[in-house]
């Protein structure tokens, strides 16, 4: 009859290899507010970082911005490097997933030998010379008692994405820092036309203090306001000419291209902004990915605990070898066959306190790990707060500003015509040129500004929208 000590053993085994020391992972929590205090209510809903972002910059109607953000994806070092990474972090939890099963390998070796005429307890039949020819097979598995393999592959399952959501977290920036340098370039476009056309402008008004001067109306000191005028223009475009071209080198560095060899032609054309819908829904910011990244660490960091708490306990590791061993060649003969196989047990007595470091360490990790995730939503809401109340009261500011530019533009006319029929000096023509000019470049700079806060709205709710998604977030 068959003993049933061995079943009884397997059993008990069985039953161990259930165990997971691992702490019960709950995601940290996070004080939430009821409601976007720039955009109305909100409600929770599930992490949902795989949601499609979309092509987002689609929305701004410009097909040389849609051209170069889709070149991010194929030719950005940085988000390549980012895929890297990516990958890495996949290879490393494939490796943790190799010790869910059994190892095998193959091994062999064929040498001559000299023993030494003195060795110790050598016997006086022993040949000085001997072979040791082998073949064999050897085997291994550790028997995962405590969970301890189990929580390294989730852990790196948990790093592993992590890395992917930092993968996109890097894609996202990159997609929003471009759209946002083109935008502010396609902003000095328009205010280098502006000045062009005012440099115009003053050099007829230039003319006509000449004009004057020529026949003793005007004094020369109206001429040298008018000459300073005129030349302060033409300074400021080459300014902004400058700053302009700083801003071309900046993408072409992120499409992947050297400053040298890229250039974007200039277009004095307005970029439309797009609608932001009301009570911006909260799903698209749980598709923010380095939210999402934040989190999958503190999983990850969750189940390394569990890892270092299995150090306390015995480790089982069953092994077995087989082959044949032989002084000659006759490797194929049975009898020069071998095998081994049992099980090795190792169980840690005293290491002067170093386990009960690491298991510190690693809930240290997990405390940390925890705090991170903490910050990055709160960062969230902020950058979330930050670009609503910009598109907000930018709207007005541009409005307050129309207004201003208008009533600029009147009194720059009026001192024109005043100055003609020799009523007014030329000082309040220059005066009202300057609050003109000021007036319309303030005008175009917080258009700028809006688009800029619009693609940062974008990117703090982790990327674009679209009908059926705020559809889906109101059911």
């Amino acid at each position: 009859m068959m003993s049933m000590r061995p079943l009884a053993a397997l059993s008990f085994i069985l039953t161990l290899s259930a165990c997971d020391l691992a702490p019960e992972y709950h995601a940290p929590e996070v004080e939430l507010p009821v409601a976007y205090k720039e955009a109305g209510p909100w409600l929770p809903a599930q992490p949902a970082d795989a949601e499609p972002r979309g092509n987002w910059w689609r929305d701004y109607h410009n097909l040389v911005l849609d051209q170069l953000e889709q070149a991010i994806d194929t030719a950005n070092p940085n988000l390549a490097a980012a895929s890297a990474a990516y990958d890495r972090a996949r290879a490393f939890a494939a490796q943790a997933e190799a010790g869910l099963l059994p190892n095998f390998g193959f091994a062999g070796g064929l040498s001559d030998n000299r023993q030494s005429d003195n060795r110790p307890l050598r016997s006086k039949n022993q040949p000085t010379y001997y072979g040791a020819n082998t073949i064999g097979f050897q085997s291994g598995y550790e028997v995962d008692l405590w969970g301890r393999v189990r929580d390294l592959v989730s852990a790196g399952r948990d790093q592993a994405e992590a890395s992917a959501a930092d993968r996109e977290s890097v894609r996202l920036s990159l997609h929003a820092e471009l759209a946002v340098d083109y935008v502010s370039l396609r902003g000095l476009d328009l205010e280098i036309q502006l000045l062009r056309d005012t440099v115009t402008n003053y050099e007829k008004a230039l003319r006509l203090t000449q004009t004057l001067f020529a026949g003793k109306i005007a004094s020369a000191i109206d001429v040298s306001r008018a000459q300073s005028q005129m030349s302060t223009a033409q300074a400021q475009v080459s300014d902004i000419t400058a700053r302009r071209a700083l801003l071309e080198h900046a993408i072409a560095s992120l499409v992947g291209k050297p400053a040298s060899s890229f250039s974007i032609a200039p277009v004095a054309q307005e970029i439309m902004l797009p609608d932001v819908p009301p009570g911006v829904p909260s799903t698209l910011l749980q598709r923010r990915p380095d939210v999402a990244a934040a989190e999958r660490r503190v999983a990850a960091a969750n189940q390394l605990v569990g890892v270092a708490r299995a150090a306390f306990y015995p480790s089982l590791t069953i092994g077995a070898s087989f082959g044949t061993q032989d002084t000659e060649l006759n490797l194929m003969d049975l009898p020069n066959r071998f095998w081994s196989i049992g099980p090795s047990v190792n169980l840690p007595i005293f290491n002067n306190g170093l386990l009960d470091a690491e298991l510190a360490a690693s809930k240290a990790s997990f405390d940390q790990a925890g705090q991170y995730y903490r910050a990055t939503v709160l960062h969230a809401f902020q950058e979330i707060e930050d670009n609503l109340a910009l598109l907000h009261w930018l709207q007005q500011e541009a409005k307050d500003e129309e207004t201003a530019s208008a009533a600029a533009q009147r009194t720059l006319q009026l001192s024109l015509n005043l100055y003609r029929d020799g009523i007014a000096s030329y000082l309040e023509v220059v005066t009202a040129q300057t609050e003109v000019l000021t007036a319309e470049r303030a005008v175009l700079s917080l258009k700028t500004r809006q688009l800029q806060a619009n693609i940062g709205l974008i990117r703090a709710l982790g990327g674009g929208w679209s009908d059926d998604m705020l559809a889906k977030d109101k059911s």
